[in-house]
């Protein structure tokens, strides 16, 4: 059976939004019906590198579109400060969501989003796209596997030199990535949260963030992140008695590799034993493509997509939110907030 295409309308064409400009357009099971953006250039920069076919509108204003369109689905491709009235107005009108992370900078705001579309009974679905990165989804395999035997500890550094961000710092701007990452990874949500930063770029916005995060039986996360460091690096490890899992995403030939290896008995002085490099097959596919697939998914299927949910979203806000508290009051730990 042949479903019907999807009407796709995206609001932002900036950095992340002409992705999913370019992914709905050449989507057999999406009508990209139009993009909206308040800067002219951003659309005459899209129609020429994309080629976009004359029936997608390109315009400054929602307001100026011509009623009655086959709008199914709306991305919310903003600044994350705009996204809590311009979600609340979609869902309100009706509209399935596709939302660039974070859903809102503040969970409460998250929490009224997924209500919202609950009742309204739309699909709110919250573009995590490492949860959807084949090399995440096949290290979850890994670990569930018992690979790793009992987890210890995690670490991950996110580092380049630029864009810098002029809204949000670098916490806000980095961190989600490899929070999301490790919550996945681990089955669970932190319990605690603590941070300490550093700022030479622009008064009010740290460019360092060291944050470290507690989870329940004790595992300890530690993420370095910074957007000044021309030492670009985007390293995740987990590690456990058995060996250590890396997600290196910079070698891209292969990205997911297990270090198998433990200690010996204190007898022997613990030596290490049976240690020896795994590298891990991982399937090909784009990340942000899987996303949109999924997104259409979900709204034939009427099912929502437990990576993209927006109690997942909101848990992620509220860590950081947590994580912003600890490096507002000197780094001090602060308990993470449930639901």
């Amino acid at each position: 059976m042949t479903l019907e295409k999807i009407g796709i309308a995206v609001l932002g064409a900036g950095r992340w939004g002409r992705h999913f400009v370019r992914h709905f357009a050449q989507h057999p099971g999406a009508n990209l019906v139009a993009v909206i953006d308040p800067h002219g250039d951003r659309l005459t920069t899209l129609q020429s590198t994309l080629d976009l076919p004359p029936t997608v509108l390109l315009v400054e204003t929602w307001e100026t579109l011509p009623p009655d369109l086959p709008i199914e689905a709306v991305v919310i491709a903003t600044p994350a400060s705009t996204h809590f009235e311009l979600i609340r107005e979609a869902i309100a009108q009706g509209y399935h969501i596709l939302a660039e992370k974070p859903l809102t900078l503040n969970p409460t705001e998250c929490a009224t989003l997924t209500q919202a579309a609950q009742e309204r009974g739309v699909q709110l679905f919250v573009d995590h796209t490492y949860l959807f990165h084949p090399a995440v989804i096949t290290g979850h395999e890994v670990i569930q596997s018992g690979a790793l035997g009992d987890v210890h500890y995690g670490y991950a550094a996110r580092t380049h030199i630029g864009p810098v961000r002029t809204d949000v710092d670098a916490l806000w701007d980095l961190a989600i990535h490899d929070i999301a990452i490790f919550n996945h990874w681990l089955g669970m949500t932190p319990i605690a949260a603590q941070a300490m930063g550093k700022t030479w770029l622009q008064p009010g916005l740290r460019d360092l963030v060291w944050a470290t995060l507690t989870y329940p039986q004790g595992v300890i996360v530690q993420i370095h992140l910074c957007w000044a460091n021309p030492d670009k690096q985007r390293r995740l490890a987990l590690v456990g008695s058995q060996g250590t899992l890396i997600f290196d995403e910079l070698q891209t030939g292969q990205p997911l590799t297990l270090q198998r290896g433990h200690v010996g008995e204190a007898a022997a002085n613990f030596p290490p034993l049976d240690l020896a490099t795994e590298a891990i097959a991982v399937p090909t596919g784009e990340p942000l493509g899987m996303v949109c697939d999924r997104f259409l998914a979900s709204i034939h299927n009427q099912t929502p997509v437990p990576a993209a949910t927006g109690a997942t979203a909101t848990a992620l806000v509220q860590i950081l939110t947590a994580l912003s508290a600890s490096l507002n009051q000197g780094g001090v730990v602060v308990v993470v907030e449930g639901e």
